[in-house]
């Protein structure tokens, strides 16, 4: 069946760059683009194409295969009524049905490892005799998170040289090549007043203006029409690989219309095998997330607008390449991470100029130790050997963070006399609830948040298989945490003891971040009754069928949805939105106090896992998303291709319910 129209397809590079649409072909996002490419990979992120104006003409009329939104709330023309099929197997793919019974297929795919996209077109039913097509590229030239709007300094002016054509808009930014398998006409003007309406929603500036310097020609009597856009640096990329053809893909600058359909055919071809390399569409969605950085990798934590954040990195490559036993993808990850811990602490993330990273996090670092855990032991399973350098550089950033930890560092970080970890200083956003609305810290909890000190725990008990002197410390911690975050009258865990470093204080909110002591970590810090009642409490106050509401619906300043301007959506961020990403520890401490049965496991994933993978199918087709309402009927919210919410539905899927 066809997808929701407002349903959205992914194409990214392997760099950080994508191409991005709905299903209908109307942009609503400013992210929504044919080529978006990362300049500094993963990040540097622009817009140079961000989209196309198409329209075949036959003996029996003209037809737009496009549709844009205009201001006011204009849609024009009308391209997505002739939608017949979508499908994003093995990539976007549009079957079009034209009045006149002509059906047209409209392909779209990034190469891999190089900023562009390739978009043909072909006549699939009807005669393609006196069948033309004109195909109008819309540019801007901005940063991925801005708008672009008319002015004198757009330069439309164009390079043409047999098959190739040159556009150089702005000084400062990649110029955007294009070759097709037509004529190019130039003939520019400006498009005015693009409307995107998910940024109305989120209470963004919405409106754009594109530039067209000219137009695509193409005869599809004489068969397919093929248009490759890319950067300057991506046809160097292309010159490089060898698909197929025995003088290479350098041809696509110089080569005839002929012949350049057969590179395209041979590149296409080449885009498939590695594709078919991944077992299941699953697979291959957790292969967009792993990019490159630098000599290394490292995973994108959503689409369209995050980059790499050390916390979902560390959460979102056990389920996207440990489960899916990527294990030297894993490594390198994990080594590139490693080299950059600084007084005990990794970054959560690498600022976009590359030269200041943020360590504004107190279980980035720790979630590191738990990724570094389960590489090993996944490696041991599989009797593969880790090489000895890296080995000995992932034990040893594991001592230093935990060292670093037990010592003292940033933001008050340290352990406290009753061996768990104390954090927070005013104003700064430590824990994965890390919404700020202007200088207010929606969820500050400071103090010992549940999670770290599970997370704590864990990496006491991790570093003590490297080191002995840990072990009496991990014990200590735990007497502690049974004793001190129990909450027998809600049958619960506190979410925050000793609040704002105020000791025997506690906050008994209702969060899901309790979950962490029964699932989701190596070992459990909770177990017997206690376990199976926090199990309970949790399902029956936060579970619904996308994820864990971050706020029982009971407890003061819950927001039932996630919506409107910037601040109103931050401060319901935590307050009560579903995160997909959570379900993975809950569905695991849930078959975990069920004693890991066959039945609780199949029970589990009939129950839990079905409905995400529904929605795999609803709103970034093929993944899932970020966040959505508290609220039935819990419309999906935020980045609509999240990493962490993958990862976890892969844990559950091939490691924890297998």
């Amino acid at each position: 069946p066809l997808p929701a129209l407002e349903s959205e397809w992914l194409e990214p590079d392997g760099l950080g760059g994508f191409a991005s649409g709905t299903v209908s072909g109307i942009r609503s996002r400013r992210y929504h683009a044919i080529l978006l490419a990362a300049t500094t990979p993963p990040t540097g992120r622009v817009a140079l194409v961000n989209g196309l104006e198409t329209r075949i003409t036959t003996p029996h009329g003209s037809f737009d295969l496009s549709s844009h939104r205009y201001v006011p709330d204009v849609i024009h023309p009308d391209g997505m009524s002739r939608i017949e099929s979508f499908t994003i197997d093995p990539w976007p793919r549009w079957v079009y049905r034209l009045e006149d019974g002509t059906r047209v297929e409209q392909q779209l795919f990034a190469v891999n490892g190089v900023p562009g996209a390739v978009i043909s077109w072909s006549v699939v039913e009807g005669s393609a005799n006196g069948v033309h097509l004109s195909v109008r590229p819309l540019l801007s030239g901005r940063d991925a998170h801005a708008l672009h709007h008319e002015n004198g300094a757009f330069r439309m002016d164009a390079s043409v040289c047999d098959c190739c054509v040159h556009w150089r808009p702005y000084d400062a930014l990649p110029s955007v090549l294009a070759v097709s398998s037509g004529s190019y006409v130039h003939h520019p003007f400006w498009y005015r007043g693009f409307l995107y309406s998910e940024e109305r929603a989120r209470g963004l500036d919405d409106v754009e203006d594109l530039a067209s310097p000219g137009a695509f020609h193409f005869d599809l009597g004489n068969g397919e029409a093929v248009l490759l856009l890319s950067t300057e640096d991506g046809f160097k990329a292309l010159s490089e690989v060898d698909a197929g053809r025995p003088s290479g893909l350098p041809s696509f600058l110089g080569a005839q219309n002929g012949d350049l359909v057969n590179a395209v055919r041979a590149l296409r071809e080449r885009e498939r095998e590695h594709r078919r390399r991944f077992k299941t569409p699953l697979d291959l969605a957790a292969d967009e997330y792993v990019v490159r950085r630098g000599e290394g990798l490292t995973i994108i934590a959503g689409y369209p607008w995050f980059t790499d954040f050390g916390r979902d990195t560390f959460v979102a490559i056990r389920g996207l390449c440990l489960a899916t036993k990527r294990f030297d993808e894993a490594r390198r990850v994990l080594v590139e991470w490693g080299g950059a811990v600084s007084e005990g602490m990794l970054p959560n993330r690498f600022a976009e100029a590359g030269d200041h990273p943020e360590f504004n996090s107190v279980d980035a670092s720790l979630w590191y130790v738990i990724a570094v855990h389960d590489y090993l032991r996944a490696m041991a399973a599989a009797r593969r050997r880790v090489p000895a350098a890296d080995r000995k550089a992932l034990e040893a950033a594991v001592e230093e963070i935990v060292a670093g930890y037990a010592a003292g560092t940033r933001f008050g970080i340290r352990v406290d006399d009753d061996g768990l970890l104390a954090a927070g200083v005013p104003g700064v956003q430590l824990t994965w609830m890390d919404a700020k609305v202007g200088d207010r810290v929606v969820t500050p909890r400071i103090g010992k948040p549940v999670e770290v000190q599970a997370l704590w725990l864990n990496a006491l008990r991790v570093a003590s298989e490297f080191s002995s002197r840990w072990a009496d410390e991990y014990a200590r911690g735990l007497a502690s945490f049974g004793a001190r975050f129990w909450n027998e009258e809600a049958g619960a865990l506190y979410d925050v003891v000793d609040v704002d470093h105020e000791g025997g204080t506690v906050d008994p909110t209702i969060r899901p971040n309790q979950i962490f002591a029964v699932g989701g970590l190596p070992y459990a810090v909770l177990e017997g009754k206690r376990a199976r009642r926090l199990v309970d409490t949790v399902e029956s106050r936060l579970l619904t069928p996308l994820g864990l509401r971050t706020l029982a619906p009971e407890e003061p300043g819950y927001a039932p949805r996630c919506e409107g301007g910037v601040a109103q959506r931050d401060g319901a961020y935590h307050q009560g939105t579903v995160w997909p990403w959570l379900i993975g520890a809950f569905v695991e401490g849930w078959v975990r106090v069920r004693g890991d049965t066959a039945e609780a496991k199949q029970e589990a994933r009939e129950r839990f896992l079905v409905p995400l993978f529904r929605h795999m199918g609803e709103a970034g087709l093929g993944h899932v998303s970020e966040i959505a309402d508290g609220d039935a009927p819990h419309t999906p919210r935020g980045c609509p291709f999240q990493a962490w919410s993958l990862g976890e539905v892969l844990r559950l899927d091939r490691q924890v319910l297998a």
